[in-house]
């Protein structure tokens, strides 16, 4: 076995790898970018090099400096993770050709499964069932179209060389199949560098099941598989294990396949064979084809690992350091039912486009499985994969696990980005998804009603508010002449203001907001409104405070203490006290305004806060527009001298 290992990636699955090496008494070499200086993985590690900028291109795709690293520390092997290198066989022949091992399979066997056509057309050598296609080396486009007619429609154009969706078109009509055609190779080439595509039939009801298999480079097992049909423009959102409606029948199909695709090439270490299914008409053992072969790491082996029993890091260690296989087939079982969630910062409401910010909280509660390559206080660079984290549950039954994910997203506290944290929630109470009824194309269909949200509740404001007055447990509850000690409030949600009146009520409070009277008391350090347990909410920044539960609220606390300051010297010019987008400006030169009156919303860390008139006066110049990028300190409105 060896003592040092280094790891070739960052954020989530470098502390993943890290935590197995470090149980196994390795030491444990990470490497980082500009923007990773203080990432959770080099805080993990016992040693860490710097590798360059924050561009992947100038760190984590350095092959040649990971490499001098790795010498350079001690390092006898280097781990890819996923990502970057990991498939790279051009950098596997350069690990060993430097006398290290790579933790992962051979160039010989990673250049094998590389092209989507070469390995469909090996696969089927092997006895692996394929997709009925076209994935021949004429690219002419009449050709394509009269192979795609003798397929019939539809069809799918997909790029050999490609991923994640790119270079990938559905045809459903011959009229339509030559501008696809044009627009999927555009897209490749410029994606790959290869504008070459394959054609394949459709299926039209399809589910995404995939095999965990392991290699010694001889011999080959599997450990059964995970139903990753979840899916948003191809990108997984929400993986389990074993499939639902599974039969033993198939299950031993579709490991015998995977199986057979490993040791075809001499496969070593961790890898996934994934296929296409049919789920029209139930799981059946003709109703599958290969797709491709990840020969790497997947992000879902948790879930495998969640009913396996199996650390497939600790495997991938021993294998690469010369042991055979742990086990046999015969060994490997299943035990109960596991779930993923990919917690992301994006802007779900917006196309799922990512997103940044610093994360004022992260917070997961007991009874799941975080993996996660950020912490409280991080920031989301824009520079990489925005994942936050990974919610892995497991349950005796699919129901249970289902259930502990729910619960799990519920208690999930993330404030400083936005986060697909509420759209995971919904799909674990999607009718069709909690019944096992799932296609690929589930979440398209439904996006409406996935995406739907709830008004505010007063509950919800009232939460907010508490928060932002933070009466603790015995503040006020002294005595008092004449009247109950009250405090006066605003709290911000969006377009929405809540003015909110707080007040002592015996041993509780009183929460007024408009009609509506609330009554409140804490009890062990959690407030309870009218009877009920009121969802967490939790200072996280000096103007704002988020409510967590099934949805994650912002709101945004306007100060008076602080008019003044924001406003600046004399309170006759409103300057912005942070770096942000102008959202809003409500008032245009001339007018009359009195102080505390709002002038305007800047937009800072995925947040709106609300600008206010530090005096009475009248505005004399308006210095920025709504859209603006603005600086911090950068005046913004000013009023006319006193």
């Amino acid at each position: 076995m060896f003592d040092t290992i280094l790891i070739a990636n960052r954020g989530e699955i470098a502390c993943r790898v890290i935590k197995t090496a470090q149980s196994m008494g390795l030491r444990c070499v990470a490497v980082y970018s500009d923007a990773d200086a203080k990432a959770a993985h080099v805080a993990m590690a016992d040693r860490a090099v710097h590798l360059g900028g924050p561009r992947p291109a100038d760190s984590y795709l350095r092959g040649d400096a990971i490499i001098e690293a790795a010498l350079a520390t001690g390092a006898q092997a280097i781990h890819p993770g996923y990502g970057f290198l990991s498939e790279n066989p051009d950098f596997v022949d350069a690990v060993e050709a430097a006398g290290l091992v790579f933790i992962g399979p051979s160039a010989k066997a990673i250049r094998a499964m590389g092209l989507k056509d070469a390995a469909k057309a090996l696969m089927e050598k092997a006895g692996v069932p394929i997709v009925p296609g076209y994935m021949g080396d004429n690219q002419d486009p009449a050709h394509l179209q009269a192979q795609a007619d003798a397929i019939g429609y539809p069809v799918l154009i997909k790029a050999v060389a490609g991923g994640g969706g790119k270079g990938m078109r559905l045809v459903e009509h011959a009229r339509d199949f030559a501008d696809a055609l044009t627009s999927a190779q555009g897209e490749a080439s410029t994606a790959f560098g290869n504008s070459a595509v394959l054609i394949e039939k459709y299926i039209e009801q399809p589910r995404h099941i995939e095999v965990q298999v392991f290699g010694d480079g001889t011999k080959a097992v599997h450990l059964f598989e995970r139903d990753c049909s979840l899916q948003r423009r191809h990108q997984k959102v929400i993986e389990e294990a074993p499939a639902p409606g599974m039969t033993d029948e198939m299950r031993a199909a579709m490991g015998q396949a995977a199986v057979r695709a490993a040791e075809a090439i001499g496969y070593k270490g961790a890898g996934t064979v994934e296929f296409i299914v049919d789920g029209s008409q139930g799981l059946r053992p003709d109703g599958f084809w290969f797709m491709e072969m990840n020969t790497r790491l997947q992000v879902e082996h948790p879930v495998t690992e969640a009913i396996t029993g199996v650390d497939l890091v600790e495997w991938q260690l021993r294998v690469a350091a010369g042991e055979s296989l742990p086990c046999a087939q015969e060994d490997l079982t299943i035990s109960g039912h596991a779930f993923e969630a990919r917690l992301y910062a994006e802007d779900v409401p917006a196309g799922f486009l990512p997103a940044t910010g610093t994360l004022s909280r992260l917070a997961f509660p007991e009874g799941a499985r975080i993996d996660s390559g950020v912490r409280e206080g991080d920031t989301i660079s824009p520079w990489y994969d925005p994942m936050i984290a990974k919610v892995i549950t497991h349950g005796p039954t699919r129901a249970v696990a289902l259930a502990r994910l729910g619960a799990a997203l519920t208690g999930t506290q993330v404030a400083g980005s936005v986060t697909n944290l509420e759209f995971l929630g919904a799909l674990t109470r999607h009718t069709g998804f909690r019944a096992g009824e799932i296609d690929t194309g589930l979440i398209a269909r439904d996006i409406d009603a996935l995406t739907a949200t709830e008004p505010v509740t007063s509950l919800q404001v009232a939460s907010a508010a508490l928060a932002a007055f933070d009466p603790g447990d015995e503040a006020l509850a002294g005595f008092t002449l004449w009247a109950p000690l009250t405090q006066a409030l605003e709290v911000v949600q969006g377009d929405d203001r809540y003015a909110v009146r707080i007040s002592r009520a015996g041993a509780g409070w009183q929460v007024a907001l408009g009609d509506e009277t609330l009554q409140a008391e804490r009890r062990a350090g959690a407030w309870w409104i009218n009877g009920a347990r009121a969802p967490e909410a939790v200072r996280t920044g000096r103007d704002s405070v988020s409510v967590f539960g099934a949805r994650t609220l912002h709101f945004t606390i306007p100060d008076p203490l602080s008019v003044a300051e924001v406003a600046g010297a004399g309170a006759g010019v409103v300057l912005a006290p942070m770096p942000g987008l102008v959202k809003a400006v409500f008032v245009s030169a001339g007018d009359m305004v009195e102080k505390g009156a709002r002038l305007a919303i800047l937009e800072a860390m995925k947040m709106e806060h609300t600008l206010s008139a530090g005096r009475d006066g009248t505005v004399a110049e308006i210095l920025a527009q709504a859209g603006d990028q603005v600086e911090a300190g950068a005046a913004l409105i000013a009023l006319e001298d006193e």
